[in-house]
């Protein structure tokens, strides 16, 4: 069975999803897209869908999957719109803007009985598959310390052309719009957070025109006890793949970008080195295909199993509540203490 989609947002991340659906045609088929007014539908393999109003998709009750690819501040609203009319969602990160908004979709997703994937590709590409492997069998020890470098470079253009990337409330700071994708692979290798500190400015950017972070640093402790350090910009220039090192009772690793850096665990071999997509540090759109091709590959088995996905709303509500955590540690210079779960 083809699965009907709807896609809500034809930027470069929507124009990726379009273009691995097309890879996936023998099972979707894109019927209806909104936004993207200069896109050739034609030239993303799609010349026969039709064209909505991103509310016309959202309320549709014949499509199978609504995957939406606008702007931070409508991923909430519309993840519950789609749920209510009867169709599964995938959504891209991050889920909501605030806790209280991601709980209210996950709440949603059990009242309607449908699905909800929330975009966090980076999971499934094969070295970070096989360091979570190691690390749940206990292969890599003890986790002690784990570090994530995002030093990226957004310029002036890239937040004039969208206005909601520049400012914080919308989610257009560097924490949520840019390091989120190695927040969330911290918080997968190393567990649940139990306290945060942080800080952040605007460092690199005219301030009238960037009204959002484009520099933050904070820690991270977890409930086994492992710190994190968290360094994210947009203002580095030229801009660098975003580093990754963990740091267990048994040796040390570093991942950039695919790159498995450093492997120096006694014993235990590393991950077959494979090529991957290119790196998002300067441009957002040269980030390939294949990790948004692995996660719909889960997304179409687990709709055909009838099992979650692999990354699915209370994953999504769990990194939201991490990013939440440290704009709170950094709005209030104190450290904030997490509960290892929201309160159902």
């Amino acid at each position: 069975m083809r699965r009907r989609v709807g896609l809500v947002g034809l930027g470069s991340i929507g124009v990726t999803h379009a273009r691995v659906l097309g890879l996936l045609r023998d099972e979707v088929d894109l019927v209806v897209v909104s936004g993207g007014s200069g896109v050739d539908l034609a030239e993303l393999g799609w010349p026969e869908a039709a064209r909505a109003r991103p509310e016309e998709i959202v309320g549709r009750d014949d499509l199978d999957i609504v995957v939406l690819c606008g702007p931070t501040p409508t991923h909430a609203p519309q993840t519950v719109a789609a749920l209510a009319a009867g169709s599964n969602v995938v959504v891209e990160k991050p889920l909501a803007l605030d806790v209280a908004a991601a709980q209210e979709v996950a709440w949603a997703a059990a009242r309607a009985g449908r699905q909800v994937s929330v975009m966090a590709q980076r999971r499934l590409e094969p070295h970070h598959r096989h360091v979570k492997r190691l690390l749940d069998a206990g292969e890599l020890g003890r986790p002690i310390l784990g570090e994530t470098f995002v030093h990226w470079h957004r310029d002036d253009a890239y937040y004039t052309a969208s206005p909601w990337r520049a400012r914080m409330e919308s989610g257009g700071g560097s924490v949520m719009n840019q390091a989120v994708h190695n927040i969330d692979l911290l918080r997968w290798f190393l567990g649940v957070p139990v306290e945060v500190t942080a800080q952040y400015d605007t460092l690199g950017h005219d301030r009238d025109l960037l009204r959002a972070e484009d520099t933050a640093v904070a820690t991270v402790r977890f409930a086994s006890g492992a710190l994190a350090l968290v360094a994210s910009s947009t203002a580095i220039r030229p801009g660098d793949p975003a580093r990754l090192a963990l740091f267990t009772s048994r040796g040390s690793i570093e991942l950039q970008g695919v790159e498995v850096t450093r492997w120096d665990v006694p014993g235990v071999p590393p991950p077959p080195q494979a090529p991957g997509p290119a790196s998002g540090a300067q441009d957002p759109a040269a980030i390939g295909l294949d990790g948004h091709l692995a996660q719909w590959r889960d997304i179409l088995d687990a709709l055909r199993e009838g099992r979650p996905p692999a990354i699915d709303v209370t994953e999504g509500v769990r990194t939201v509540r991490l990013l939440c955590a440290i704009y709170a540690a950094g709005a209030t210079g104190q450290a904030v203490r997490l509960h290892p779960e929201p309160p159902g």
